[in-house]
């Protein structure tokens, strides 16, 4: 009986990175499992939520014993992908440079890398995947002969909760439901000022403020909430964002993945990048009109999250057409397009 194909995953999350490269990781995962496939993940760091669903969606959780990007984790991967006999090995993380992923080839594998923002000087990779709309092939001018890019919105990696979702949003003519998400971590606590900017809010409004599990302040947080005397509802750690998303008339997040579960579902949005490969996704965003962008988070004002944010939810017609821009972009076929190259490469 022949064995069924192992994809091997080496990506982590922790309350420093957050969680986003381990989330569309698994929407690959899950996608090869749907053709029949299986999943190993190896990591060294990870939040103790994320590895529980890893668990549930049926992949096997190998350690790490190493620090992330060094020698001896590349070694460890290595040997761990030939040991189980790996058909491919997908690697997520901006601390796998370029030497890291040469030592994977040298060592016979074949390896995915998923990027963001063409920031090395040469990639290594069979396969370089980028599903940014604002990806293009001159990021990856240097690369080797043998490398295959997969650019572009086709390959938004959303999970199955996303995709079971219809992408019919309703959009009343005020808006004032909001959701507030900024990844897993939210390591410069960005969650915080868009709280503050929303108690200066004189529209009637709800929101939902999305604590990843990898935010260690949520208990401050829920503080403010607590003692604000208005309508926030604190959410933490959700496992499926698609019935959240669906609630809402419009979201504020940071400018990372969840930019294309929010287009998906027709959720009108204003993005912030919360790290320097989210600003070409932020700036992208805006230039299509699939979202507004805040640009870079540090030098953010409140006023300027209020003055955005209420001229979003008093335009009906913007955030229309800013829905139905972002349902054509993201058709939720991305994962499953990517797991299909894999299989036929084999």
């Amino acid at each position: 009986m022949k064995t069924a194909p192992l994809l091997m995953v080496r990506a982590d999350a922790s309350p420093a990175i957050g969680s986003g490269h381990v989330m569309r990781c698994l929407a690959i995962g899950k996608a090869w499992q749907k053709f029949g496939g299986r999943v190993l993940w190896f990591s060294a760091e990870n939040i103790a939520p994320l590895e529980e669903r890893l668990r549930r969606e049926g992949f096997d959780l190998r350690k790490i014993d190493s620090t992330p990007g060094t020698e001896s984790d590349a070694e460890q991967t290595q040997s761990g992908a030939l040991l189980a006999g790996a058909a491919w090995v997908v690697v997520d993380g901006y601390r796998f440079i370029p030497d890291y992923i040469r030592r994977l080839k040298n060592a016979g594998l074949h390896v995915l890398f998923l990027d963001d923002d063409g920031r090395f000087d040469f990639y290594a990779a069979d396969v370089i995947l980028n599903q940014n709309s604002c990806a293009t092939a001159s990021w990856y001018a240097h690369r080797g002969a043998f490398s295959l890019l997969l650019l572009g919105s086709q390959y938004a990696l959303l999970r199955p909760e996303f995709v079971a979702e219809s992408q019919n949003h309703e959009c009343p003519d005020i808006g004032r439901r909001i959701l507030i998400t900024m990844g897993g971590s939210d390591p410069e606590n960005v969650t915080e000022k868009v709280l503050r900017a929303l108690l200066q809010l004189t529209e009637n409004f709800e929101a939902k403020v999305v604590i990843g599990s990898g935010n260690v302040r949520g208990d401050e947080l829920q503080a403010i909430s607590d003692t604000s005397l208005t309508r926030f509802e604190i959410v933490r750690s959700p496992e499926n964002m698609a019935p959240l998303m669906r609630w809402a008339d419009v979201a504020i997040s940071g400018a990372g993945s969840t930019c294309w579960e929010l287009a998906y579902m027709g959720l009108p949005s204003i993005v912030i990048a919360l790290s320097s490969d989210q600003q070409k996704i932020a700036e992208g965003l805006a230039q299509r009109d699939i979202a507004v962008s805040l640009d870079w988070h540090a030098t953010l004002s409140t006023e300027r999250i209020v003055d955005a944010l209420q001229r979003l939810l008093r335009n009906h017609s913007h955030r229309l057409a800013m829905s139905e821009r972002g349902r054509k972009l993201i058709d939720g076929r991305g994962a499953g397009r990517v797991a299909q190259f894999l299989q036929n490469s084999l």
